[in-house]
């Protein structure tokens, strides 16, 4: 084990990945001289040269698609996309092309590519650098959508994630880059689709993902402190959902609510509660209910930012009003 950052496991999961396939490159803006704009791969040009490690032109359509090519005659790309928000320039190459190749050809063609970007509020980059979009990538058939939430799972997922045959999304959240904690040596993977239980309780089911673990955590320990005991469970991945372990903390403890930094409506939320009210609606004893952001663009102003994401603050309140 070794004490590292989020972005750090990051970065040694890319390197493992290269080391042990010379399919695997990785192709983005800034990534190579610079070594990306959250240091994620820092050195890998310098290990692995440019023809591994390419710094691309300013044009996600552009690069989306190479990546795309790319995985459809046997390499294995990584593509970095600085920011959630520019995703929208590439869309096509992302929803109806990688998404597709897949079931258009009966699985005779497959697309391992991983698409990394960077999502999520609390750093005041204004409204165009901050959006939380994963619901947008969980309605497309055809795509995995992954959001590590501590630097172990950032490491042992996206090296899980360069080894799936199928596109996947790959989103961290910005506010995670530099926490550290413990990661594993070596070689090791996170299977996509397994909850991880980050903390046991009786009382109130909290289920959330990403950035929102933090959050889901702090209040989990404030409502011990006044004898509501929480389960914390970290999704790891949106697509695909550990369906069941959801519903088995849902039969344990009655009680869900679903935490999470994007916009209420349309958050993927909603399809947590939808899962279990069809489920484990009679384990139910309250109604579910969703923590999430209001329906308004991301503030630039830092302090009308920080009333943004009073997700933190709302969370203990649910969690005390659903107990009442």
């Amino acid at each position: 084990m070794a004490r590292m950052s989020y972005a750090q496991a990051l970065n040694e999961a890319h390197r493992i990945a290269m080391h042990d396939d010379p399919r695997v490159f990785v192709l983005g803006e800034d990534i190579g001289v610079y070594g990306g704009i959250y240091r994620v791969t820092k050195g890998l040009q310098a290990e692995f040269g440019e023809q591994r490690v390419l710094d691309t032109p300013i044009s996600e359509i552009a690069i989306t698609g190479a990546a795309v090519g790319a995985a459809l005659v046997g390499s294995r790309p990584i593509l970095e996309i600085g920011f959630v928000d520019f995703v929208g320039t590439c869309w096509d190459q992302v929803f109806n092309q990688a998404a597709k190749f897949s079931y258009m050809t009966d699985g005779r063609a497959s697309v391992p590519l991983v698409i990394r970007m960077a999502c999520g509020a609390g750093l005041g980059y204004g409204v165009h650098h901050s959006q939380s979009l994963e619901a947008w990538f969980t309605h497309v058939p055809g795509l995995k959508v992954v959001m590590p939430a501590t630097p172990a799972d950032a490491k042992g997922l996206l090296l899980a994630a360069i080894d799936d045959p199928n596109p996947v999304i790959f989103l961290e959240h910005k506010f995670l880059y530099e926490v550290k904690d413990e990661v594993p040596d070596g070689r090791y993977t996170v299977p996509l689709g397994k909850a991880w239980m980050a903390r046991e309780g009786a009382d109130v089911t909290i289920v959330s993902w990403s950035g929102a673990v933090p959050w889901a955590l702090k209040a989990a320990e404030q409502a011990a402190a006044e004898g509501i005991e929480c389960e914390v469970l970290d999704l790891r991945s949106l697509v695909p959902l550990d369906e069941d372990a959801i519903v088995a903390s849902v039969e344990k403890t009655g009680r869900l609510i679903v935490c999470h930094e994007a916009c209420t409506t349309g958050g993927f939320g909603a399809e947590v509660i939808a899962r279990v009210v069809t489920r484990a609606f009679d384990f139910l004893d309250a109604e579910p209910l969703r923590v999430a952001a209001p329906d308004i663009p991301v503030p630039n102003s830092l302090p009308l930012e920080a009333v943004y994401l009073g997700t933190r603050e709302r969370l203990l309140e649910a969690v005390r009003g659903i107990v009442s």
